[in-house]
């Protein structure tokens, strides 16, 4: 077993316990430093971004995905400045007018439009913003054995909010688990309490949805899955929550969610795929638009070019701090 290996099948359902990777080594048949050392080999080599947390919509914060068009000369410049944000945790070019594609993140909507409002200035250029409405499928992780990430899931349910006493923890959660024998304890010692009440706190997001997973959060460019795309169809709004529930099922299908109509955007349901290739990509939106009924409504592919920026999202407390990279 390699250090993929352990990224693929640690994903979900990472240890709650007092020591973590002495239980993967028990799971595994691995030493307990070797695991240790896996795991921060691959955060050194960006295939790990963290071991933390995917919040589910509704446990806190308030995010928006956000696309502006930018003249191709002024491309680099523009991302520059929207990466530079600390709120900002993903911003990609995208295979459109509106090239410039980014999810800004924070406390509540009044910090988020701050943002947007303060980069619409800085910029000169108009940003469509596209807030969500419903969720049906979110990250899951991937199967790094595969072409495409990954199996179908169970619907959606809006999480529960994360009360004011438990943000802390959440913004650690957020920020990534130390790489340590005993993680959870460097945690209980920083809020002031034991480390058995972090962990029943963490298994009881897991159980009522506050938390969809906690495991490791991989990168998913670097290993292998770089044909990155981005379906949206113009589905009439009293069948959209039946076609993105149907969507969701679809295995290869990593997110999917209906989205505001934006300005000079019609589009409301959304479909992301990551693939190795893009042939495989192809392949599941065909399958995907078939399963789901949406052989014959308006419809547009977004494969992203470069990525400019890919961090956590931070919205219990300071914006994650990580490299941004770009690839093509």
């Amino acid at each position: 077993m390699d250090g993929t290996d352990l990224l693929n099948r640690w994903q979900q359902r990472f240890p709650l316990e007092r020591t973590p990777f002495a239980a993967i080594a028990a799971a595994t048949g691995r030493p307990a430093p070797e695991v240790l050392a896996a795991f921060r080999d691959a955060l050194r080599r960006g295939a790990l971004s963290r071991i933390g947390g995917v919040f589910g919509p509704g446990a806190g914060g308030a995010g928006l995905l956000v696309a502006m068009a930018v003249p191709p000369a002024r491309l680099d410049a523009v991302a520059a400045l929207v990466s530079a944000e600390p709120q900002v945790n993903h911003n990609y070019e995208r295979e459109h007018t509106l090239n410039l594609w980014f999810v800004v993140n924070a406390a509540d909507a009044g910090a988020v439009e701050a943002v947007v409002a303060r980069l619409e200035d800085a910029t000169g250029l108009a940003a469509v913003r596209l807030p969500l409405v419903r969720p049906y499928r979110i990250d899951l992780g991937f199967d790094l054995r595969a072409r495409t990430a990954p199996e179908a899931m169970a619907p959606q349910r809006r999480a529960p909010a994360v009360p004011a006493a438990d943000r802390p923890l959440a913004a650690l959660v957020e920020q990534g688990l130390p790489l340590v024998a005993r993680p959870y304890d460097l945690w209980a010692r920083e809020l002031g309490c034991e480390p058995e009440a972090v962990l029943a706190t963490l298994g009881g997001w897991l159980i009522d949805g506050t938390l969809k997973r906690f495991g490791a959060i991989v990168r998913h460019h670097e290993l292998g899955f770089a044909a990155n795309a981005m379906a949206v169809f113009d589905v009439p709004d009293g069948e959209v929550d039946t076609r993105g529930e149907a969507l969701a099922q679809v295995p290869g299908v990593t997110l999917a969610y209906r989205r505001a109509r934006g300005e000079g955007w019609p589009f409301n349901l959304y479909g992301m795929v990551h693939g190795r290739d893009r042939e495989a990509v192809h392949a599941v939106l065909e399958r995907a638009a078939v399963a789901a009924g949406l052989q014959h409504v308006p419809r547009s592919v977004l494969f992203s070019c470069r990525r400019f920026k890919q961090t956590g999202a931070s919205r219990f407390g300071a914006p994650v701090m990580e490299s941004a990279h770009a690839h093509a």
